[in-house]
């Protein structure tokens, strides 16, 4: 099994971290955490926000060699250095294996990508970036159909994905289409590490799920997760759920005044 990875696992190097009661290292998935194994196909990694998925992703992003805003393993762009700087004190086992391709997409930073592609395509001389992602100006579309020619024209198989809330910009009929076509690329020997709210995307067979808990990162099934359970209370009875969530508040006693 370890020789279809490309990342192994990922070590917190715990000796070296400089404080426990400082962030990132206060949060509870990195405060708990010794060693997070990935799945050789789509691990992912979900909780509520603030919960440090998204910080957990970008250091194995970053320490995989990826640019802390997003791209692929060439860009080098820096609109503003926000990052952690857990990547530093993390280890990424590698396998023998190594990618042909890979990208690191962050939806909150996608902009600054789709602008830098952009600078760089200004100068002329050579190939255009953009083709890689079909052609057209990622700025000229969608932020759902942005993601899905990055999806569908840039990501080109054996490749190790790293992608933080991809579906921020997606449609569910849009998920459906993604998970379809992240599939595709596993069969084409690509790896995912997915940071997601998405019920749609996690319920991906036989991934690796990882939930952001009080008491760390814990292994879960894809029915045992809230995410799961709530949307699915919703849908299966939306009137239910909108009678207790719609509830007139009590009030301490009088009555609210009439309207006139």
């Amino acid at each position: 099994m370890l020789s279809t990875k490309f990342a192994i696992d990922l070590r917190l190097r715990r000796d070296t971290v400089p404080d426990f009661d400082r962030y990132p290292f206060s949060l509870p998935a990195i405060r708990h955490l010794d060693t997070l194994e990935f799945h050789p196909a789509v691990t992912f990694i979900v909780g509520e926000n603030g919960s440090g998925k998204s910080t957990l992703l970008e250091a194995i992003a970053v320490s995989s060699g990826f640019n802390a805003e997003g791209g692929s393993k060439n860009f080098r762009f820096d609109t503003r250095a926000s990052h952690s700087v857990l990547h530093e004190h993390i280890r990424i086992a590698k396998g023998f294996r190594r990618p042909r391709d890979g990208y690191f997409l962050r939806a909150e930073s996608f902009f600054n990508v789709a602008t830098e592609i952009e600078r760089l395509d200004s100068g002329g001389g050579g190939a255009r970036i953009i083709d890689s992602y079909g052609g057209q100006s990622l700025h000229e579309q969608s932020h759902g159909e942005s993601f899905m020619a990055l999806l569908r024209e840039r990501f080109r198989g054996n490749g190790l994905y790293i992608l933080d809330e991809p579906e921020a910009a997606l449609s569910p009929q849009r998920q459906l289409a993604a998970l379809a076509h992240i599939h595709s690329l596993v069969q084409a020997g690509s790896q995912f590490i997915i940071a997601t709210h998405s019920p749609i995307l996690m319920a991906y067979p036989d991934a690796h799920l990882y939930v952001c808990t009080a008491t760390g990162l814990e292994r879960s099934d894809y029915y045992d997760t809230e995410h799961y359970k709530v949307m699915h209370d919703f849908v299966v009875n939306p009137k239910r759920m909108l009678d207790v969530l719609l509830a007139p508040e009590p009030h301490d006693g009088a009555a609210a005044p009439r309207r006139r």
